[in-house]
Parts: C-alpha cells; sequence; structure tokens
C-alpha cells in the first residue's frame, strides 16, 4: 500500500519536534509537516474547550496541507482533544501520552514521578491510565514554567536549573527509580534533569513508542511514501527562532498566522 502525501505533525510549540524527530528518524522516507502553535502555548493552562478548539484548527490547517496521518505531538492535546477529533474527522489520529505501563512495570521501589502538564494531568484520559497501577505510587508534578522557558530559548537558564531542582527533588526523596517525561517539550530538558538525578532514576518519554505506532499505521492502513522525497517543513505563527535553533538551523521554518 503506498500514499505519497505527507504526515501532519502539530504541538503547541516547539516541543513536539521531539516526537517529530524520532518520527523522521525511523520513517526517513516519508515527507513530514511540522505546526508550531506557539502563539499559543502553552497549551496545559488551557481550558478543555481552548484545547479542543486549538487542536481542531491545527488539524484543519494540516488536512489544507493534504496529510494522511496527523500525529499529535503533545500530550495535552492528546489527553483533552483526540477523542473529539477522531469523532469529527476520518483521518488517522496518532496521540502521545504519558508512558506510565513501561515505569510502573519495571519499578523496583513501585514507585515512579511523573512530571507533565496541568493540563494532562487534569485530564480524563491521564487518570485512567493512572487508575490501571493501584499497587503503584505515582508522584505527579505539574511543570509550571518549563515550557514557557523552553519556548523562550531558555532551556540553560538558572531559572530552568531552580525549577527543576524545586519538581524532582521531592520525588528523589520518595524513592522514585523512574522518572516519566509527560510533555514533549521535556525531553530537551534530560542533560539538565540528568545532573539533578541519580544515576540509578532512569527517564522515559513517549517518542520512540509515537514513532513505532506512526510506522504500524502507515503499514496497516495508510501507506508508505514511494515517490519523491522533500526536505521536511516547519510552521510557526510566532517567531521563527527558537524553532530554528532547536533544528539547528538545518530546516525551512515559515512564520505564519493560523
Amino acid at each position: 500500500m503506498t500514499n505519497n502525501n505527507p504526515i501532519g505533525v502539530f504541538d503547541s510549540g516547539i516541543g513536539g519536534t521531539s516526537i517529530w524527530n524520532e518520527i523522521h528518524q525511523l520513517l526517513p522516507n516519508e515527507n513530514t509537516i511540522y505546526l508550531a502553535d506557539s502563539k499559543n502555548a502553552p497549551y496545559g493552562q488551557r481550558t478543555k474547550e481552548e484545547i479542543i478548539a486549538l487542536s481542531k484548527k491545527n488539524v484543519e490547517f494540516l488536512l489544507n496541507m493534504n496529510c494522511k496521518l496527523i500525529v499529535i505531538a503533545c500530550n495535552t492535546a492528546t489527553t483533552n482533544a483526540i477523542k473529539e477529533l477522531r469523532e469529527q474527522y476520518t483521518i488517522p489520529f496518532i496521540g502521545i501520552e504519558p508512558a506510565i505501563k513501561p515505569a510502573a512495570t519495571n519499578s523496583k521501589t513501585q514507585t515512579i514521578g511523573i512530571l507533565a502538564t496541568k493540563g494532562t494531568l487534569n485530564s480524563e484520559l491521564f487518570n485512567k491510565a493512572t487508575e490501571m497501577y493501584q499497587d503503584t505510587k505515582i508522584i505527579e508534578q505539574v511543570g509550571y514554567g518549563l515550557v514557557q522557558l523552553i519556548e523562550n530559548g531558555d532551556l540553560n537558564s538558572p531559572e530552568m536549573t531552580r525549577l527543576l531542582e524545586s519538581y524532582l527533588t521531592p520525588m528523589i526523596e520518595a524513592n522514585i527509580d523512574y522518572l516519566v517525561l509527560g510533555c514533549s517539550h521535556y525531553p530537551y530538558l534530560i542533560p539538565q534533569i540528568e545532573k539533578i538525578l541519580p544515576k540509578h532514576i532512569r527517564i522515559i518519554d513517549s517518542g520512540e513508542a509515537v514513532a513505532k505506532q506512526t510506522k504500524n499505521v502507515l503499514r496497516d492502513k495508510v501507506g508508505f511514501n514511494d515517490g519523491s522525497i522533500t526536505e521536511p517543513v516547519f510552521y510557526a505563527n510566532s517567531s521563527t527562532k527558537v524553532l530554528s535553533d532547536i533544528l539547528q538551523n538545518k530546516y525551512n521554518v515559515v512564520e505564519k498566522d493560523f
């Protein structure tokens, strides 16, 4: 089965590029379009209704680009809006959720930490996921301020270090052995997080699992690209500088209002 249309990926900002990168590495022959709704980031502080409306706006943009499949590279948008998106549109959607299962299943201390946005931690989908692991102590922490700092390009700022230490120290003291990153922005913080966490604590994010699921859906439902391969295109509706920087200026980034 073949389908030469591009894969669409959207996030509330630049964070979903961590997911896009995993998809691009696994599926280098697929054409991709990335949408950064940076003007409305972070989604985590918004109401469910706002998140659904913004997600639909992003989907419409990608549908107009003839995307064959859409990856919601945002935990908050997935946990709050994927049900409504699947009800309204026929295109396949792949969402991203905190990787609770591998952490809870493999934890030796039966205590794991989850760093995520308020919108993700308060969502019905997240609460259903955590209910499956009653024997595991799950320490939830909202990453207040982290997305804003990442969107501003302040990954290595003293403020970032201060916030991370304040969020992670109680988890370390509670004897976690896994830290789940529940926001697609957070993988960019792994170097700083590793400086704070003891060596035995493992960090898990969802990027690789999302890429594998994307490949499965292409194989089973949509079709792979067997035509020409074009350069990935990235769209942002605010300043493109931080997005260009995080991509190391390798790709074309277009500022476009949507």
